[in-house]
């Protein structure tokens, strides 16, 4: 799914109001009505819902949503904050058609809204996507009165303050929201850190933006979805073997770090590899007899930190490197004489990145189409500090260009950043995951669907929805405090089938 800008929204709108052709008032209906069907399917009739309504089309939304609620017999009181400024078009024809039993009254004063009983739900519908400073006035003193209530608050496509597309500044009054409810497409705020921290949880409400528009419309910024990685799943054939899903071989583990590249493996395994090898230091060898069978270890000469690469890499068709590695300089000379060689695909983590990071000449040897896996403190080290979030989409971009990669900057929304400059946001996951060992799994399951012959890009995709997905079922099963990242492992034979339904 297409992330569309503030900008694309407005096109978005005026292509569908000419080439459908349907009235911007008619297209308001179709939002209100979308918004109108979550709450009913969320929400019980009882508990009364306030709704703020500011000048513009958002509030033409949220007073469109009211005569819906009160039709469908909830119980809705509404608060236009207007602010002195002008109101759009839209806004006025719908707080015409506002039922006069709808208790109605416009804020020109935070203390004009009075505290509301235990279970009341607030709609914000006071700003959308346009906005690009921070409000101030009433509508800064009714947000910052909203905020104050602790009440639940719905945000109608994106929270009230917030900029859309750029950093909102840090002392702008910004709504809270439990839920946000984007309008026909999902919007990048709700998926970065600083901002989503403003947006809750998040659901993109479909309202018939016209098909052409959508499908022409160049875009940076892609949602993953279901339907979109289950087409990426290759059935297995009947007369296949071993041998035709690829042998992979995983690089790492150190002296009291063992268990990394033992998550490392057997997330490999359960990902579907044909054949696993698994190099680690002489002290990993029994622990990986026993812990992972099914996999061929290759101890190294060493006793606690790998020191080389196999001489022969032909027979592997992906090779993974970092769980548990360690930072030992014979292991970045290995580094920099494998980066000589010709290579299988790579997936690089953990320690890997590190000595890339700490050594630039390695990094500009770097073999095109890897697959790198920082989290956000490594990818710092790898392409510089960040200003803010869409800076480091910024450096995101700028570093997959140059280096040629593909890179998943783990978070609560992993981001693939890609060579042609389009980013891919991840919608599984939990932080649940936020544990030891969950990056190692990851790594595992890149390197068993890269060894598979899947593309670096669909490698990246299917991947980290895979490994969210395996996350989100263990959730279910242990609750988000239990994870560990085993459990990712042990759910990823459901997330395959749960992606295949």
């Amino acid at each position: 799914m297409k992330i569309l800008s503030a900008a694309q929204t407005r096109e978005a709108d005026a292509y569908t109001i000419a080439h459908e052709p349907i009235s911007s008032l008619d297209l308001m209906e179709r939002a209100a009505n979308a918004l109108a069907t979550w709450v009913e399917n969320h929400f019980n009739r009882g508990p009364l819902i306030c709704l703020f309504c500011g000048p513009g089309n958002n509030g033409g939304d949220g007073l469109a949503l009211a005569r819906m609620l009160h039709q469908n017999a909830y119980d809705v009181q509404v608060f236009t904050v207007t602010g002195g400024q002008p109101t759009s078009a839209d806004f006025k024809q719908n707080l015409d058609r506002l039922p006069p039993e709808i208790p109605l009254k416009d804020l020109t004063s935070a203390s004009d809204f009075s505290e509301t009983q235990q279970g009341t739900l607030l709609i914000d519908a006071l700003f959308g996507t346009g906005l690009s400073r921070p409000v101030t006035d009433v509508y800064a003193q009714v947000i910052e009165r909203i905020n104050a209530t602790q009440l639940p608050v719905l945000a109608v496509d994106i929270p009230s303050g917030l900029f859309s597309d750029s950093p909102t500044p840090a002392e702008a009054a910004v709504v809270k929201a439990n839920v946000t409810l984007c309008l026909g497409s999902p919007k990048l705020a709700v998926l970065l850190p600083t901002s989503g921290k403003f947006t809750g949880s998040f659901a993109t409400l479909p309202i018939g933006l016209h098909p052409d528009f959508l499908e022409q419309e160049p875009c940076q910024h892609v949602l993953l979805q279901h339907a979109q990685i289950k087409a990426l799943l290759k059935p297995r054939q009947k007369f296949t073997h071993k041998g035709t899903y690829g042998h992979a071989l995983l690089v790492g583990g150190s002296y009291g770090k063992i268990g990394a590249i033992v998550l490392s493996a057997k997330a490999a395994l359960r990902a579907g590899v044909g054949l696993l090898t698994v190099q680690a230091p002489e002290v990993g060898y029994s622990i990986l007899q026993i812990a992972v069978p099914e996999a061929m270890v290759s101890p190294d000469e060493h006793s606690q930190h790998i020191s080389r690469f196999p001489e022969d890499l032909t027979s592997y068709q992906c090779l993974g490197i970092g769980p548990g590695l360690g930072k030992a300089e014979a292991m970045r000379l290995a580094l920099e004489q494998l980066f000589r060689q010709a290579l299988p695909p790579l997936v690089l983590d953990a320690d890997a990145l590190n000595l890339l990071a700490a050594d630039r000449q390695l990094l500009q040897n770097l073999p095109p189409d890897s697959i790198l896996t920082p989290h956000p403190k490594e990818f710092e080290r790898l392409a510089g500090p960040a200003q803010d979030d869409f800076h480091r989409l910024k450096l995101l971009g700028d570093f997959c260009r140059e280096h040629s990669c593909y890179v998943v900057l783990k978070g609560s929304h992993s981001c693939i950043g890609t060579p042609s400059g389009t980013f891919y946001f991840n919608t599984t996951g939990n932080p649940g995951m936020a544990t030891g060992g969950t990056g190692d799994v990851l790594t595992g399951i890149l390197t068993a669907l890269r060894a598979q012959g899947y593309s670096a890009l669909e490698t990246c995709q299917l991947g980290v929805y895979l490994h969210g997905l395996a996350g989100d079922l263990a959730a279910q099963q242990h609750s988000e405090p239990a994870l560990i990242a085993s459990d990712l492992t042990d759910f990823l034979g459901a997330a395959f089938l749960e992606l295949q339904k």
